[in-house]
């Protein structure tokens, strides 16, 4: 037990209440009524449609009787971070420099068995009512169990490094984790936490929606079972209302893959 008279620093206050360091400090972002609802919608579309660009979505948004051009849907896209999807459908931006280095794909021919032999991790738009937060994921590919995640207010390498040490340190390594060619993913920090826990890389081909598909389903069923139902007013409640959707995910719903089995059972009997 804490005593009341006893000093914490915040990565340790953090730490102990399992919330990620840049989420305490969110406020919301300074973003126009009508843009928060433009950026809604555009979410929905893009989760509905992965392959869509901004002319692709302009013209849906335009069929719904918007007034709106490409111009503000890639400023909206790129506030989202989800400008990236040109050629690819991508969230995350490429990594520029030599510090940064893509890996090929592994999966194409890949007969995936068993638990820990293929982890896949991403990152996904979370709508505020006010505002918005990236969620970062981990799922076990055969299970379709999710592993860890975490939410941040930015897109930079150090949550996404979190959900990583969160998932290794609960579930042992995986032999290939799975990733686009994101800048978190590729940046040195990153790669030499997964190199040196015995993983090895796989990332996207560029323009490939599907190389990835074990957690885009998720990111889909995720958004329509719990975000887009709520309203969320911060950011302890997103993070509370995913934690419990994942939970139910995890140990209530099962997966057509495994027929009546959820992704706990199937990874507890697996592994």
């Amino acid at each position: 037990m804490i005593s009341p008279d006893e000093k914490l620093s915040i990565s340790r206050q953090c730490k102990l209440v399992s919330l990620n360091r840049s989420s305490l400090y969110y406020k919301s972002m300074p973003v126009k009524g009508e843009n928060i609802e433009l950026m809604k919608r555009i979410d929905e579309l893009y989760t509905d449609n992965p392959d869509f660009g901004s002319r692709q979505i302009r013209n849906s948004l335009r069929r719904e009787g918007r007034k709106i051009n490409r111009k503000r849907v890639q400023r909206l896209m790129r506030d989202m971070g989800i400008m990236a999807i040109f050629p690819g459908r991508n969230l995350s931006k490429p990594g520029i420099g030599s510090e940064h280095k893509v890996y090929p794909y592994l999966l194409r021919k890949l007969s995936i068995s068993r638990p820990n032999q293929v982890w896949a991790t991403d990152i996904t738009y979370i709508r505020l009512a006010h505002g918005f937060v990236y969620l970062v994921a981990i799922i076990d590919w055969y299970s379709r169990k999710i592993l860890s995640h975490e939410i941040s207010t930015t897109m930079d390498q150090e949550f996404c490094i979190s959900a990583y040490r969160m998932a290794i340190t609960q579930y042992g390594n995986p032999e290939i984790l799975n990733s686009d060619q994101g800048s978190q993913f590729t940046s040195k920090e990153y790669r030499k936490l997964v190199l040196g826990s015995g993983a090895t890389f796989s990332m996207d081909g560029k323009g490939r929606a599907l190389d990835n598909i074990a957690i885009e389903r998720f990111w889909r069923t995720l958004k329509y079972g719990e975000v887009y139902l709520k309203e969320y007013e911060s950011v302890r409640e997103a993070k509370d209302g995913i934690k419990a959707l994942i939970e139910k995910y995890n140990s209530r719903r099962p997966h057509t893959k495994h027929g009546i089995s959820t992704p706990d059972e199937v990874f507890g009997v697996a592994a």
